[in-house]
């Protein structure tokens, strides 16, 4: 049995938000191409996701904001039939083209998927390669290239569906997660923990919303060796002592010291120290249940490699 699994859909390619825009459908080539090229692609269990049901989207996210974003997608379709342009502008840099909803329920789909998989048994992890990203998008709002928040949706999910007691979620995007701390702050039955870069987009995380949250807010230009020990000192402690029993990875690769939409300095082997450290700790606590999504990411080559070595060190390989 190929122990890791790798969800996706076609129509998360098919997302895209306008020429030029950094979250685009060749992140997902890039890390196809890397994975067929390395070989790493054959250790995996691949699987297509299925959309996710509007019940379970809407245990991170209100129906109304649900609906609306269904309601903007189908009066898109209105405007494209008669002539119209093929964008709804959501935010300034968040759109929707005619897949838009279908990439967002698949990605939410990939997690819960990959969630209902790691807990039977069938697989001990997961990686899913899904775009729009998430970790954005609040309870009742989306935005900075976020429609629905996926790893939220996949913990709610987790405790509500599966009946877990305790959930981590591990975001280490160069950008804080303020939709994942908007759904999940607050809930005793989660533990997040985020590093981010600070001052930055979205501007928030320097004052966590609640004791569940672990927010490490880092300078620009802040390199791997530093984030490694403030990893040590403040993450994995409280992850240790929460003892989860699944954890969840906002796998977000725009800290690497190449991606120009942040200015940190991570590279591979540091994506690989911390998937490594996080699954000491799902091996210790959870039975070695993760399921990480894709968020951020936009520097081609870098993506691809990063992803290469997290997928790696996901499967032991």
């Amino acid at each position: 049995m190929n122990k890791t699994g790798y969800f996706t859909h076609p129509d998360c390619r098919k997302h895209e938000m306008g020429p030029g825009h950094p979250e685009c459908p060749e992140r997902l080539d890039a890390i196809e191409d890397r994975l067929l090229a390395s070989g790493v692609g054959d250790a995996l269990d691949r699987r297509e996701a299925p959309e996710a049901s509007l019940g379970d989207i809407e245990l991170a996210h209100s129906k109304m904001h649900v609906a609306a974003v269904r309601g903007l997608e189908l009066e898109l379709a209105e405007h494209i039939a008669a002539g119209g342009r093929g964008y709804a502008q959501i935010d300034p840099d968040t759109a929707l083209n005619p897949y838009s909803w279908s990439a967002a329920i698949h990605a939410c789909g990939a997690v819960l998927a990959a969630t209902d998989a790691v807990m039977a048994g069938e697989l001990e992890n997961a990686f899913c390669a899904v775009r729009p990203p998430g970790h954005h998008a609040c309870h009742d709002r989306s935005m900075g290239f976020c429609i629905f928040n996926q790893v939220a949706v996949g913990a709610k999910y987790a405790l509500e569906r599966h009946g877990l007691k305790r959930v981590a979620v591990v975001d280490f995007d160069v950008h804080h997660g303020n939709g994942t701390e908007d759904i999940l702050a607050g809930d005793p039955r989660v533990l997040m923990v985020g590093i981010f870069q600070h001052p930055f987009y979205p501007g928030t995380g320097d004052h966590p919303l609640g004791d569940n949250m672990v927010n490490l807010p880092v300078p620009a230009y802040t390199k791997g060796d530093v984030i490694r020990r403030m990893i040590e000192d403040k993450w994995l402690p409280r992850l240790e002592a929460f003892q989860p029993e699944m954890i969840f990875i906002s796998a977000g690769f725009d800290a690497h010291r190449d991606d120009d939409l942040g200015q940190l300095g991570l590279v591979e082997a540091d994506y690989t120290w911390m998937t490594q450290r996080v699954k000491d700790i799902a091996r210790k606590h959870a039975k070695g249940r993760i399921v990480s999504s894709l968020e951020g990411g936009y520097n081609l080559s870098a993506l691809a490699r990063s992803v290469e070595a997290h997928i790696r060190a996901l499967a032991d390989i």
